[in-house]
Parts: C-alpha cells; structure tokens; sequence
C-alpha cells in the first residue's frame, strides 16, 4: 500500500482531513489489487479450459489402458456399407472368439461385432422357439446331439447269489443341418450418403426383423428341407402308445374344443425330470381361449406376470406366445408343452455376413445377409401336444 502525501494550500491539514486521505488511498490501491487478481484469476480459467479441450478431443490418445476396440471395425464396416470400400475391412482381424476372418471367398463380409451382437440380442428377445431351446455354436455343417432314451437294467443281489447280464443302454444320434438363413434389405445411395444416418442401426433391425421372423416359423413347422425342421413337422401319436421318435399328444376329449381338465392332462402327460422347466407354447388367438379357463373353485388357471416382461404363468408354468402355432381347430396340435431346453436344439454359426450389391435395383443398393442356422427336436420324451379331438 502506498503511502498518500498531500499539502494543503494553507499549511497542515487537520486530522480529520488526514484520515479522509488515507482511506481514499487505501481504497484505490485494494481495487487495483483487486483488479491485478481477477486478472490472473481469467488467465488461470482459460488456461484449464484449453487444456480440457485438448484432453477430450479424439485425436488425443486415451489417457485409460482400455481403448475401444470396436471403433476401427465400425469405421471400416460403415465405409464398406456407405461406399463398398473394403480397404479397411481387409487389414482388419476381428473378434476371435466370435468372428474367424473379415473377408469372405465370394466377396461378403463379415460385420462388424456391434452390430452382429445387435441382431443376436434382437433375435434372442423375439417370441421364439429359440427363446427357450438349447442355442448351440458351432462351425461345422450340422451338429450331432447324442441322447440316451432308454434305462440301465438294474436288479437285487444279495451277497451269494450270482448277478446276471443287464440291459444296455442305447445311444442315438441326432443331426441338425445348418441351412442359409438370408435377407435382403435396400436402401438408396443417398440415404446412404447422408453421414447422419445410422446406418448400422438401421442394417441391423431390418436383418434381425427378418431373420426373426423366418426362425419363429422354422422352429415350428419347418419341414427340414433347406430349413430348420420343426417340431411340429414330427409325427405324433397318442401318449398312450408313444414310442420314440414321435411326439406324444393328449386329446381334448372333444373335437375343436378345450377345457380346464384338458390342460392339467398336458401337464401330467410330461415325465417329472422335464416338468420342472415346462413351458406352454400357443399362439395369441389360443391364449385368449386359454385366458378364460376356471378350475373348479372358479380360479382362472392363467395369471400375467407380476413385474414387467416377465412371462405370463399358466397352471405356475411359463407361457410363450409364438404366432405361427396353428389356431384351435378340429384335431388341430394347438398347444405344446415341455422343456423345450432339453426337447430342441438350434444350432447356428457364429458369424453374420454381408454382401453389398449397387448394381441389381439401381439407384438402390441392397444387402445381401446371410446367416447359418439349422434347429430340430433333440428329446422327443421332452415335448406333449394337446390335440383337440377325441382320439
């Protein structure tokens, strides 16, 4: 602080006077001090602004060991659906674990992992067989399920007596095929140009809304003929007389029609060791009969789940409601019931591949996807029908 000096035009100032000065000074010098501090105080802020621009750009280098491994195969995979530009697709080696190589012999490729486990998160949510089978990988062209159906033989011995030959168990040997699996969505080259445009979210839903789709109706009635067989394609017999390698059903009682004690039958007619993990397959139509069903006391047998996306319960037992079961008719198979875990397999390759073509629908490019997948009953002592008719 300065010390202030004035003289007045008549001698000495009074004290009075003396003290007015120096406040005044004091004043003017603690705003200057101040000043020199908000100063330096905007400096220090624009200092730190700067650096945590540059910390936060792109170009910088992440200051964390983990770097998103995704990026270069996004980048690569949006280059090669916008423009067909497979330079960077061809330099890159993707995810071992669930992708092999980038470049396919007949000019495909593989996708990028975000958006094939995008398609597989859409395709696992749908109303589906594969929703509660046993999903397989495999990277053969059929896999071999291995199913022992018939008992040991066993007796009482007692400690002198001879203990004779007993049965042996026999083996089967299922084989689900992998088939093709394809969809061919298109879009136009400008929609492709526009960087705004998502167009892996965009190439993802429409492959899984397809696949989806052809799997649900596969699963179920496939006839096994450059498609998944479905369960429904089996023959089936009465579970009075069933033998293995048809699916054992339990009629109504009457033609076309259903009731309460037709469904405790269906859930009875299932061995104990697979009832545990039951579940009720039927489409909506169905449901809505079913809905309406009362035991005895009045109760409905069905309830809706208490908490959201949890299942509805029929008899305690999940319900999957999947549309391309067939509707209630005269000796119609409209309602399944087993543990679809152990009764049916899908077997499917990992990889999800995807060929541009901008020559066939100009000025539209389609996609070409195609996917490996095949699905059969790999337990026939796993899965009951319910047919609506009287034998």
């Amino acid at each position: 602080m300065s010390r202030t000096e004035t003289k007045g035009l008549g001698g000495d100032m009074s004290p009075a006077e003396e003290v007015r000065q120096a406040v005044s000074g004091f004043v003017q010098d603690f705003k200057g001090f101040q000043a020199e501090i908000t100063t330096k105080l905007q400096q220090t802020e624009e200092r730190m602004t700067m650096l945590d621009r540059k910390s936060q750009t792109t170009a910088r280098p992440p200051l964390s060991g983990s770097v998103d491994a995704g990026a270069p195969h996004q980048k690569a995979f949006n280059a090669y659906v916008r423009s067909g530009d497979d330079d960077g697709l061809r330099g890159l080696q993707l995810d071992g674990k669930s992708l092999s190589t980038a470049v396919n012999s007949d000019g495909g490729y593989l996708v990028d992992p975000q958006t094939s486990d995008r398609v597989k998160s859409v395709l696992n949510a749908t109303a589906s067989i594969r929703a509660i089978a046993s999903v397989v990988h495999v990277e053969a062209t059929s896999y071999d399920v291995l199913v022992d159906h018939t008992d040991v033989g066993a007796g009482w011995a007692t400690e002198a007596s001879n203990i004779g030959e007993t049965d042996t168990p026999q083996i089967d040997r299922i084989t689900v095929h992998l088939h093709e699996l394809s969809a061919l969505p298109k879009a136009s080259q400008r929609l492709l140009d526009d960087a705004a445009f998502d167009i892996e979210g965009w190439l993802a839903g429409r492959i899984a809304d397809k696949f989806a789709r052809a799997e649900a109706a596969s699963f179920i009635n496939g006839d096994g003929i450059d498609k998944p067989r479905g369960f429904l394609a089996h023959s089936s017999v009465d579970n009075d007389v069933w033998t293995w390698g048809n699916l054992g059903y339990v009629p109504t009682g009457l033609a076309g029609e259903l009731s309460a004690t037709a469904i405790v039958d269906l859930v009875y007619a299932l061995g104990a060791q697979y009832r545990a993990n039951g579940t009720f397959v039927m489409n909506s139509k169905t449901a809505g009969a079913v809905r309406k069903l009362r035991d005895q006391d009045g109760r409905f047998l069905w309830s809706d789940g208490l908490s959201q996306g949890e299942p509805a319960r029929l008899m305690g037992y999940r319900v999957l409601v999947a549309e391309d079961m067939p509707d209630i008719a005269v000796d119609s198979l409209s309602i399944a019931f087993g543990d679809f875990a152990a009764g049916y397999t899908v077997a499917e390759r990992p990889d999800l591949r995807i060929l541009r073509d901008p020559f066939s629908a100009k000025p539209h490019v389609l996609f070409y996807a195609t996917k490996r997948v095949g699905g059969d009953v790999s337990d026939f002592a796993a899965i009951k029908l319910l047919k609506f008719g009287t034998a």
